[in-house]
């Protein structure tokens, strides 16, 4: 993990951008600020950042609109810091494709672990830990994932993911038809005991299928519900 990756902190309350600023500048990352949406989205289209921290509910664009944008250029990492009563928009917030969520009042502590732990999944998925070629490569019949080029093509087709969905593909796509349930998911794929909502899983899940899904419709059933467990991936031998 860089310890000197670059983290845009996105917030109207000037208060809370310094007292995280402060955080994680004390591990040594580099931190640039943004007092609104607008300001937010400019900045992140403009430069290169390893996270986003981006508060939900803002001035001129909300967190969930600078999300729907950004993701239509890049595959930043996004934590949305959100308030207590706001789980609707939560949830709305994994559709449109934030990575993880950190309810306020939050301790600048678990900021920094949230970064932490974000960075390292997607340390982890852009190289393999393979030497030879090979075995850089997870091949199935409708499905390739390239480990050293961190893309993933379904028929042919390249589909672009965000690091989440491309940690959760890579992490089911190693054991074929092994069941996880959405606790061990969490853990696993987001690194933490995560106290948030279990449908965190279930959004990724969507959102990976319907992209699976518009490239591939074969490639897209890989990814089975198993009613009142979690998930797998269904390799047909067929």
């Amino acid at each position: 993990m860089d310890t000197n990756a670059k983290i845009l902190v996105v917030d109207d309350e000037e208060r809370i951008r310094r007292l995280i600023k402060m955080y994680l500048e004390k591990e040594d990352f580099i931190v640039e600020e943004a007092e609104d949406g607008a300001e937010a989205l400019e900045l992140a289209l403009e430069h290169d950042y390893d996270v986003i921290l981006l508060d939900l509910m803002m001035p001129e664009l909300d967190g969930i609109e600078v999300t729907q944008r950004l993701r239509k250029e890049k595959s930043t990492p996004i934590i949305m810091l959100t308030a207590k009563g706001e789980e609707a928009n939560r949830v709305q917030g994994f559709e449109v494709g934030t990575d993880d969520y950190i309810v306020k009042p939050f301790s600048p502590r678990e900021v920094v672990l949230r970064v932490k732990a974000l960075l390292r999944r997607v340390s982890a998925g852009s190289y393999s830990e393979a030497e030879t070629p090979t075995k850089n490569l997870i091949v199935f019949p409708h499905l390739t994932i390239d480990h050293d080029a961190h893309r993933v093509t379904a028929d042919g087709k390249e589909v672009s993911l965000t690091p989440k969905e491309y940690e959760l593909l890579c992490f089911l796509a190693k054991s074929p038809d092994k069941v996880f349930n959405r606790e061990l998911l969490l853990k696993e794929v987001w690194q933490y005991e995560f106290f948030g909502d279990l449908r965190t899983v279930d959004t990724h899940v969507k959102r990976l299928r319907e992209k699976l899904n518009n490239v591939s419709k074969e490639a897209a059933k890989m990814i089975v519900t198993v009613w009142g467990v979690g998930y797998k991936f269904e390799v047909d031998d067929a």
